[in-house]
């Protein structure tokens, strides 16, 4: 059965030290890639990927945002060294997280916690979610969410 999920009426708190309204989004194609932590391997590799992609993102009418529970100044610092041009969504209090059902049980070294599993969400400018990946393995993963773009931006 296909996850229908809707772009959140949240504001949001961006890296900047801006807020946004997600649903001003309306009207245009939205990524939101949830990751874990700021400034780890995987988390940073991803980041670099959406960046170098970031110009056909825009291309086809595309906002990039990531999104993590880390805190307005770990995201400005983790942007400014990555060379980001995309805003970073703060989450601390897990409000967005939970509403696209991104915080999961995880286990590390056998021990268990809640944390964020690595997502992307591809939502219409009608603010429904286009596509869904879950349990994201980082490599190649920017391209394939392009290409899926790509098809149904065309579509």
């Amino acid at each position: 059965m296909a996850e229908t999920l809707s772009l959140p009426a949240l504001s949001v708190a961006l890296g900047n030290g801006s807020t946004l309204d997600l649903a001003s989004l309306r009207g245009r194609w939205v990524v939101i890639y949830a990751y874990p932590k700021d400034s780890t391997p995987g988390c940073t590799r991803e980041g670099q990927d959406f960046r170098d992609l970031q110009t056909q993102f825009e291309a086809l009418g595309a906002q990039v945002f990531g999104l993590s529970r880390d805190s307005v100044n770990s995201h400005a610092r983790f942007a400014e060294k990555q060379g980001f041009k995309f805003d970073l969504i703060s989450d601390p209090d897990e409000t967005l997280c939970n509403a696209l059902g991104v915080i999961q049980e995880k286990s590390l070294y056998g021990r268990r916690f809640m944390g964020v599993e690595r997502s992307t969400f591809l939502f219409a400018p009608d603010g429904s979610a286009a596509r869904i990946w879950r349990k994201v393995k980082v490599p190649g993963h920017a391209q394939a969410v392009l290409d899926a773009l790509k098809v149904l931006a065309d579509g």
